[in-house]
């Protein structure tokens, strides 16, 4: 599996930006990470294919929306209300098998990851 994300720009805080992370074949879960300059990279959102279930981080919960197209094999992250930091290189990441609700965050779970596109956001 292939993953190819894209949509990262430069936005003013307060704007929005949608990612999106296309697959070259069928997974059962995806998910969102970043990392922003001198930290760790950390758990954003995931969803499953099967079931739409999402899950987000706190710290974007009600400014983040994960989606899919099932048939574009596509996922994206609509990302609103963006602060500075936000700022990051965002990555998205696949795995051909389900992962339970309570380990989705974990990034050592997922099998294959797309190159990152980043996302700046001004103040």
């Amino acid at each position: 599996v292939q993953l190819q994300a894209s949509g990262g720009g430069l936005v003013q805080a307060g704007g929005s930006l949608r990612l999106s992370c296309a697959s070259s074949g069928r997974t059962a879960t995806m998910g969102w990470f970043r990392q922003a300059p001198g930290n760790k990279r950390e758990f954003v959102a995931a969803i499953r294919f099967n079931g739409g279930s999402t899950f987000y981080a706190d710290s974007v919960k009600g400014r983040f929306t994960v989606s899919t197209d099932n048939a574009k094999i596509t996922m994206y992250l609509q990302m609103n209300s963006l602060e500075p930091e936000d700022t990051a290189v965002y990555y998205c990441a696949a795995k051909l098998s389900r992962i339970i609700n309570t380990a989705v965050h974990l990034e050592y779970l997922y099998d294959y990851w797309g190159q990152g596109t980043l996302v700046t956001v001004s103040s």
